[in-house]
């Protein structure tokens, strides 16, 4: 008794621990349950296919399936609350039969699910109801639904994201007005087409909306339903087709609108906006707003992201930039891609500065940079590119901005020295100043910056060397140096940037080989086009097995194509065009068998054009991956918009800025100079061997390139026929023949060449009619035939006409008098031959005394010695 008086605390306790233990006797073991347990193998079987993965850690040797992968239990009952199953069976969508349905029993034995996530499974839906009313959060983005399932069950629901599935239509949407607690909507990239569904607006407690990218519509009437979401914090109705804004302005607790690239028409509703005390975020970008800059001019206490870029906007900044002068809370301010004129204020980073990403490129701003862009100390993003900023750059610039990561210059006409020496950038990643005047060497103010990514001084006038202490940027990965006055040796620095994946030094006057020390193993672009580099291609590039872009036209170089390019698997582009390169074209080029394009023009190349270039596969269309969007050198700034949480989970909405670099090449196309960048790189494709001495036929192999699309085989000394399997070069724009050797017919199958625009035979031996004037050939004119004698028909003046048989050809003829013509006209020519050879021979031994005594000598030995 006194035992249970002194510790009942104790006796608490045990009981406690008693009372667990009948529990998980209950349950007949530790962990999950045995029924949840069971259910999940039963949901795997569902989710196997024979293409990818099999849920491998479900049933193996882990006993517990609340440590299965995409499975959360609750901490203290071991039911399953959670199950990700995203992505199980994605790549199942790539085949015709990978849609599939789900059995929704097979759900039924998790009765305390919270999070369901389904995305990107190839689901078309399922059969039968979701007996689901404890769920919260279901996933089900990017499948391919073509109708709202049944969501009859599903009461408290609080997160759905039905974005990137084939809707198209509204028609199930009434499968949403039970939905009464759910506060995120998403069903955005969906194609619906027409008016917002009317059954949302009965969904009060919404506080994210996300309809973006569809083909939505609709005048102010039809969004007057908008004005029920009084809860509404997040609205994004950005690429869509609306020409007016909804209104808003009893939408208190607004404070993210984005409704981006529509069709706003005029500023209705525009004012309204001023009562938005709660708007944060407000993205109007890509529309075609016209009219000046000053509507913009509002009191908005709360903003802190405007973006109102890609528009029609003109006039000046306003000079009081009320926009924010009661409030200092702006971080995102984007008015770039109009026409807005006049300086950019000198107080702009007096009133603006808790700024953390500025871009205003694409204008028209001229003057200075005012200097009062280094109070900025939060800045991370600057862009003033594409103006008419000229002049140099202030003493001080950028000396506060310690956090910028970002900044771009380009396209501006600014003079002297790009950095000054008191510069401490030790934030900065990016750096593009391409296409301005700045001169002088390579500032040594670039040397705190160590965590250099991405370096662009191109197309300036900056002369010296490349300093050595270039090699302290070791996470550097891209450097274009191009179209300067650049000279010396590459310095040693170099072969410490092992992160290098993009270097252009061309345009400039660099002659010395590259160091042998070189690391280039994920070097992807090299561009050394006219330096001044002799002798052979340099066998450091040997080592740059990742490499796809190899541009080192109009140099010096010489002997020939080394046969180690065979060991570039990778490479997609080869451009050697300008050389003095001899020998002839190794076979090994052919095991190159990604290329798409290669340029060997313009050198001293002979011998045969190896029929092995077939192999390789110019234009045949693959995948799009990132071979020419270089999508590793990007800058983004995130910002967090609404966060919502479930079990401890975060679920919300984020505004990236992402800028990509792209790959670019020149090569001759349709008889132009055409300059092709990024993603057009995966649908251009040619090969150019103009101007060299090759010899020999066209091999017939060469019909095979069916995705070629340009073809040089000018100005060489190539004979025999055009092959007539070029009726296979389907997709080909451009072929040039011209200057050669050949002869014969010009195959009348070319005729079938639909995409052909230009095509040239001239000065050639070829003989024959010309095409048939249909199709493609119907468009080409004298100049694409001309030079070749025996060849007739339009467009030539030269008419055909029916060819004249020799008399020798013609067969016997039983007209005796025809007979007796040719038999007189036969005989005079051969005594008229006779005759003029026999008096010939005498004159000749006549006036030669030589010949005479031989003639004399053999008459004497052979003839009067044997009588």
């Amino acid at each position: 008794m006194n035992l249970v008086m002194e510790y009942p605390l104790v006796l608490c306790l045990w009981a406690l621990l008693g009372l667990g233990l009948l529990q998980l006797q209950s349950h007949g073991s530790l962990g999950c349950l045995e029924e949840e347990k069971v259910g999940l193998l039963k949901l795997k079987d569902a989710f196997k296919y024979s293409y990818g993965p099999d849920l491998s850690s479900w049933g193996g040797e882990e006993s517990d399936c609340c440590r299965w992968e995409g499975v959360g239990c609750d901490n203290i009952t071991q039911q399953v609350i959670q199950l990700s199953l995203h992505g199980t069976r994605y790549e199942e969508c790539y085949l015709e039969e990978g849609y599939w349905v789900l059995n929704a029993s097979l759900l039924d034995p998790f009765p305390e699910l919270q999070i369901l996530n389904l995305a990107e499974n190839c689901l078309k839906g399922w059969r039968g109801v979701l007996h689901l009313n404890k769920l919260q959060v279901l996933d089900l983005n990017s499948n391919w639904f073509t109708e709202l399932p049944s969501f009859s069950k599903l009461i408290n629901l609080k997160y759905l994201d039905f974005s990137y599935n084939p809707l198209k239509n509204s028609s199930h949407f009434q499968e949403l007005t039970i939905m009464n607690n759910l506060e995120v909507l998403n069903l955005s990239s969906n194609g619906i087409a027409g008016e917002i569904p009317s059954s949302i607006w009965t969904l009060t407690s919404l506080s994210v909306l996300d309809l973006s990218w569809n083909e939505l519509n609709g005048t102010t009437e039809g969004l007057q339903g908008i004005l029920n979401l009084k809860k509404l914090q997040y609205l994004n109705l950005s690429a869509n087709s609306f020409t007016e804004l909804p209104p808003l302005g009893a939408l208190i607790n607004l404070k993210y609108l984005e409704f981006s690239f529509n069709r706003l028409e005029n500023l209705n509703h525009f004012q309204e906006l001023t009562n938005l005390s709660n708007l944060e975020v407000l993205d109007l970008s890509g529309n075609d707003i016209t009219g000046e800059i000053s509507p913009f001019n509002w009191t908005l206490p709360s903003l802190t992201t405007l973006s109102i870029g890609w528009n029609q906007l003109n006039g000046t900044l306003p000079a009081d930039m009320r926009l924010n002068s009661e409030n200092l809370n702006m971080t995102w301010f984007d008015v770039s891609m109009n026409h807005i004129q006049g300086e950019v204020p000198s107080y702009m980073g007096t009133i603006l500065p808790n700024l953390i990403s500025l871009n205003m490129s694409g204008n028209e701003l001229q003057g200075s940079i005012p200097p009062a862009v280094e109070n900025m100390t939060m800045l991370q993003t600057l862009d003033l590119s594409s103006n008419n900023f000229s002049g140099l750059l202030p003493m001080n610039f950028l000396l506060g901005c310690i956090s910028l990561r970002y900044l771009k210059l380009s396209n501006n006409s600014l003079q002297g020295q790009f950095l000054s020496t008191k510069s401490n950038l030790t934030s900065l990643q990016y750096m593009y100043l391409d296409n301005n005047h700045f001169s002088g060497e390579i500032s040594p103010a670039l040397l705190p910056s160590s965590k250099l990514i991405s370096l662009d001084l191109s197309n300036n006038k900056i002369s010296g060397r490349i300093p050595h202490w270039i090699g302290n940027f070791p996470e550097l990965s891209s450097l274009i140096l191009s179209r300067n006055s650049l000279e010396g040796p590459i310095p040693m620095g170099f072969c410490k940037l092992y992160e290098l994946k993009f270097l252009d030094l061309s345009w400039n006057n660099f002659i010395d080989p590259m160091p042998s020390c070189l690391n280039l193993s994920r070097l992807r672009y090299l561009h050394l086009e006219r330096n001044g580099y002799t002798g052979p291609i340099p066998n450091v590039i040997s080592r740059s097995l990742s490499l796809v872009t190899l541009d080192m036209r109009n140099n010096n170089l010489s002997r020939g194509i080394p046969s180690w390019m065979s060991s570039l698997s990778s490479l997609r582009i080869l451009l050697l065009k300008g050389n003095n390169l001899d020998g002839t074209i190794p076979f090994e080029l052919c095991q190159l068998d990604k290329i798409r394009i290669i340029d060997l023009s313009h050198n001293n190349l002979f011998g045969p054009i190896p029929s092995c270039l077939n192999n390789m596969s110019y234009g045949m269309k693959g995948a799009l991956d990132d071979t020419f969007s270089t999508s590793d050198y990007s800058y983004a700034n995130s910002q967090p918009l609404f966060q919502f949480l479930v079990g401890g989970e975060a679920y919300g909405y984020i505004i990236d800025l992402i800028l990509h670099e792209k790959e670019e090449v020149e090569f001759l196309s349709k008889s132009r100079s055409e300059s092709y960048s990024g993603n057009i790189l995966y649908f251009m494709s040619g090969m150019d061997l103009s101007s060299n001495k090759l010899t020999g036929s066209i091999p017939p192999e060469i019909g095979n390139l069916s995705g070629i699309h340009t073809l040089n085989f000018s100005y060489n000394h190539l004979n025999g026929s055009i092959p007539k399997t070029f009726s296979g070069l389907k997709n080909i724009e451009s072929l040039d023949l011209s200057n050669n050797r050949l002869s014969g017919q010009i195959p009348t199958q070319l005729i079938e060449l639909n995409f052909l625009s230009v095509f040239k035979v001239a000065y050639n031996n070829l003989s024959g009619k010309t095409p048939e004037r249909k199709a493609q050939f119907a468009t080409f004119d004298q100049s694409s035939y001309k030079g070749n004698p025996l060849l007739c028909g339009p467009p030539l003046e030269k008419k055909c006409t029916p060819t004249r048989v020799l008399p020798s050809l013609l067969p016997p003829s039983s007209d005796h008098e025809e007979n007796d013509l040719f038999k007189v006209i036969f005989l005079w020519s051969f005594g008229a031959a006779y005759v003029v050879t026999f008096l010939t021979s005498i004159a000749f031994l006549y006036f030669n005394t030589y010949f005479q005594s031989l003639l004399s000598s053999f008459i004497y030995e052979y003839v009067l010695s044997h009588r």
